[in-house]
């Protein structure tokens, strides 16, 4: 087995690595290009976002190849009980589609609506092909059978949330692709502790083979981004390897080991939507984009880019860790080893936080009224220490009646 997880991590990784540079120069010609329109964008300057294709060709190519000559080898079948060829062409056939509405995305941008389309129709094909969480076993409980209906629904849910999870934790260079490989990583030691199937192990070492070739280009200062066809793949796949991974074992801990591998970009998109449902009062608020992100909260406490990323980079590690001690050592240590680190973090907080920057003024162009977040706009009911992006979109400049895109950066 294990020259097998080599072959696929090695092949992922060097096949990623070499086609990156390529996903650059086309990014340029079809236009695939990143410009900093607003100040929710982090980067200052024109970048190519097509560094997906270079992930998914890593990956694909890996991947077909060991499952072709293990099943050659008779290592894995294919064709029996699991039916793991069906079930692995359903996520071929669904990454397909999903990488051609998000290509579509990143070269000429569509609405988030038809984006989560396509997203469900990947997750459809996915379930209609087998893939699907089928039962329950509770410590607590009997054995949960889920009728049909109910097992495609929730992992239709499932699928399509892990992809907008990793998607909306996009906001940095290296930051869902690095967050991805730890998940991956924590995924693959759970997998071999678990005595899971070997087509998910492979899956998950191509993988985190992929990002890992990807990830020098990425990380700050980055040459591309993975734009929306690679984040949207990732969580994609993620979602699919783990339903695959433990296929076979649904008990409790088993359940919410992926949760918490996960947890980070769960725990961001959960808020963000709860966010957005608050501020704006309607469900299309959820698909409007804000700065309101765990990594936007981070830098505005005055850490750099970088230092944000390694920082939760090592609070997804410390979620994988978790993990991976629940399900080897039980609950008790892995709650100990928790307590541990939140100590840790607690003593030293005070000699890692960053220098807080100056707030922003906005300035309108046509009064030269001049907004400032620490103040606020009482009178409109805009309370102190609002943010320019966090004012509502019917707000107007108290001076003159003009809207929010008549303002610009006070210098």
């Amino acid at each position: 087995m294990w020259g097998d997880v080599a072959i696929a991590f090695l092949l992922a990784f060097i096949v990623a690595f070499m086609a990156t540079p390529y996903t650059i120069k086309i990014a340029h010609k079809v236009g695939a290009v990143d410009v900093p329109k607003d100040e929710r964008r982090m980067h200052k300057k024109a970048m190519p976002k097509f560094g997906g294709p270079a992930v998914i060709l890593g990956f694909l190519i890996s991947a077909i190849y060991l499952i072709i000559v293990m099943s050659m080898e008779n290592t894995i079948n294919l064709f029996g009980q699991e039916n793991y060829g069906m079930k692995l062409l359903g996520m071929l056939l669904g990454i397909i589609v999903l990488s051609i509405t998000c290509i579509i995305d990143d070269i000429k941008t569509i609405k988030p609506i038809v984006k989560l389309a396509g997203q469900t129709v990947g997750a459809i094909i996915v379930v209609a092909f087998g893939i699907r969480i089928d039962d329950i076993n509770l410590t607590f409980l009997n054995n949960i059978e889920l009728q049909e209906t109910i097992s495609c629904i929730i992992t239709i849910i499932w699928i399509v949330g892990v992809t907008n999870a990793i998607n909306l934790m996009d906001g940095l260079d290296g930051l869902s692709s690095g967050i991805s490989v730890i998940s991956a990583v924590s995924l693959l030691i759970i997998f071999v502790l678990n005595g899971s199937p070997l087509v998910s192990i492979i899956l998950i070492t191509a993988l985190a083979g992929a990002l890992v070739g990807f990830l020098p280009f990425n990380f700050s200062p980055a040459k591309t981004f993975i734009g929306d066809t690679g984040s949207n793949f990732i969580g994609f796949s993620l979602s699919i390897i783990a339903i695959l991974g433990f296929a076979k074992t649904y008990t409790f801990a088993v359940i919410v080991l992926p949760l918490i591998v996960l947890g980070l970009p769960i725990f961001d998109t959960l808020w963000a939507i709860i966010r957005r449902l608050i501020k704006g009062k309607s469900i299309k608020a959820i698909f409007k984009a804000d700065k309101g992100h765990l990594h936007h909260r981070i830098v505005k406490r005055g850490f750099g880019q970088k230092q944000t990323v390694l920082i939760l980079y090592g609070i997804s590690a410390t979620f994988g860790i978790f993990a991976v001690i629940l399900l080897d050592s039980g609950i008790w240590k892995a709650l100990s080893f928790l307590l541990m680190v939140i100590v840790a973090i607690g003593l030293g907080y005070k000699n890692f936080q960053g220098e807080k920057k100056e707030e922003q003024k906005y300035e309108c162009i046509e009064c030269k009224y001049i907004y400032n977040p620490k103040y606020g706009n009482e009178r409109a009911g805009i309370k102190p220490g609002t943010e320019f992006d966090d004012l509502p979109e019917e707000w107007r400049c108290p001076v003159c009646g003009e809207g929010k895109d008549m303002f610009e950066i006070h210098q």
